[in-house]
């Protein structure tokens, strides 16, 4: 499977001006037809906790742009937005759009970042979620989660997920844990992970990026650095599957 990953900065609270920015660095990406394509965390307004100007019910003009970019380049796409749900309150969710712009999945941040008032503001996720695309299991996860390995491990026991897809707005003054745990989560799960982060700034922190595609040994396969476009590499589940057939770590799991 090929995936891209589009490390971009972020207009604040600008969704016009964040659709151009994706479709431009999309159009110069080129990625092939099926490929796997992850967007940043809330990348149509970056990290904001004004959710009364910036939350939207399904249906609204960020699910239909993300439809109709899936569509346009014929991808599966993974990308993060403030959504409101029937219950009137917001969660910070990714949404997983089909080639044909179906919604396959979403998932909703089972870790509000507390130390930054989200908790406040959005509603805590209550379980992870698991969608397939091309014969992957993929389970889709939003930048705080990935301090807490309790809920990839909950995933991992439920589904066996062979990759992880992170969306973030991880600030630069942690970027070297951003890293670090992304690499462990691969380690510890014996899957892949895509972590997509952001560059530039918004009104309370700087983002230096370091998107990275990471192997099922924790081994980082391309790194995105700290500069904005895109990054990709092709993922082989059979190599995958065959690892943890020669090492089956998770079958001694415990609940």
């Amino acid at each position: 499977m090929n995936v891209l990953a589009l490390q971009l900065d972020i207009v604040w609270e600008n969704k016009t001006a964040n659709f151009d920015h994706v479709r431009r660095l999309l159009k110069g990406a080129a990625p092939g037809r099926d490929s796997l394509v992850v967007l940043p965390e809330m990348f149509a307004t970056g990290f904001t906790m004004n959710t009364d100007a910036m939350a939207e019910p399904y249906g609204g003009e960020t699910e239909r742009f993300l439809a109709g970019i899936a569509r346009e380049f014929g991808v599966c796409l993974v990308a993060g937005a403030p959504m409101r749900g029937r219950d009137g309150r917001a969660r910070n969710k990714a949404l997983v759009f089909s080639p044909s712009g179906e919604l396959l999945a979403f998932y909703a941040k089972m870790r509000p970042f507390t130390p930054g008032g989200e908790s406040k503001h959005y509603a805590a996720g209550e379980r992870p979620a698991v969608f397939d695309w091309q014969g992957w299991k993929i389970a889709p996860f939003v930048c705080y989660d990935l301090r807490f390995p309790e809920i990839f491990r909950e995933a991992t026991a439920a589904h066996q997920p062979h990759l992880f897809t992170v969306i973030a707005n991880w600030p630069v003054k942690r970027i070297h844990h951003w890293v670090r745990l992304l690499q462990a989560r691969a380690i510890e799960n014996q899957a892949c992970v895509v972590g997509v982060n952001r560059v530039g700034r918004d009104p309370q922190h700087v983002y230096s990026g370091r998107s990275v595609i990471v192997d099922y040994h924790g081994e980082i396969l391309v790194d995105a650095g700290d500069g904005e476009g895109c990054i990709s590499s092709r993922l082989d589940l059979n190599a995958l599957v065959k690892y943890r057939t020669d090492v089956p770590f998770l079958a001694d799991m415990r609940s």
